[in-house]
């Protein structure tokens, strides 16, 4: 059983462009996701799959160079996008990661994949309805249901947006959701726009100094609680409706 996660990434975001080679505690965005991935116990393989832009070769280059693999594909469809990359580095399970999100957990990923193959399920994330913060979603899904998505799902938005004809079309589908404990989808931990940049950078400013490792949620949480005027540098980003 071949558990791949596939982070869609991409340097022309119209909001910020190149965000995913923002400096993060010395390292650029799309490093501290994937690095994140390697924390998750039930991933075996991590792609980057950017698209066939000439803004890109930025993104395959530093994938050569940090000796990951890469994938590219169509830019505006990206459910063929995972598609194909899932037939470039075969899976049969593929975990759909966005590179927008610097704190990726790994435990709530090995949840996600674990209920997927304990209860065989279609597609299994932790967002439907949303309970973690914005910017630690997942969801992990079959082959045969990404085949089955690639086959059907005519609308650009659900093209777009990968795993929404499922959502659309629930009574097809057997979809399972991981939750929170406690309620906290009421935080942005996501970079959409310099605020959310600007959010990120002073949550590393102001984690434990004899911390080691990646940023794990509880201890993020923490540092929310001890400097809660943190949250407020990029409350008034427009969030996603889902969270909203």
């Amino acid at each position: 059983m071949k558990v791949n996660a596939i982070i869609q990434a991409r340097c022309g975001s119209s909001r910020f462009p190149e965000k995913v080679f923002v400096d993060i505690d010395g390292k650029p965005l799309i490093w501290h996701v994937v690095n994140r991935l390697s924390y998750a116990n039930k991933i075996d393989d991590v792609i980057v799959a950017t698209t066939t832009s000439d803004k890109d070769d930025k993104l395959e280059q530093w994938c050569k160079k940090e000796g990951r693999y890469c994938f590219r594909g169509n830019e505006d469809d990206v459910l063929n996008r995972y598609y194909m990359a899932s037939h470039a580095y075969p899976s049969d399970v593929v975990v759909r990661i966005t590179a927008d999100d610097p704190f990726k957990e790994p435990k709530v990923i090995d949840a996600v994949v674990q209920k997927l193959l304990d209860e065989k399920m279609d597609l299994v994330t932790n967002n439907f309805p949303p309970s973690f913060p914005e910017g630690l979603d997942c969801e992990a899904f079959t082959f045969d249901v990404l085949e089955q998505m690639e086959k059907e799902a005519k609308d650009s938005f659900e093209r777009e947006h990968v795993t929404q004809y499922a959502y659309r079309n629930p009574d097809m589908f057997q979809i399972g959701n991981v939750t929170s404990e406690t309620p906290l989808s009421h935080y942005r931990w996501t970079i959409d726009t310099v605020d959310d940049y600007e959010m990120v950078k002073a949550i590393y400013k102001n984690r434990i100094k004899d911390a080691n490792g990646i940023l794990l949620m509880d201890e993020i949480l923490e540092v929310l609680q001890e400097h809660p005027e943190i949250e407020s540098i990029n409350s008034k980003v427009k969030r996603s409706a889902m969270y909203q």
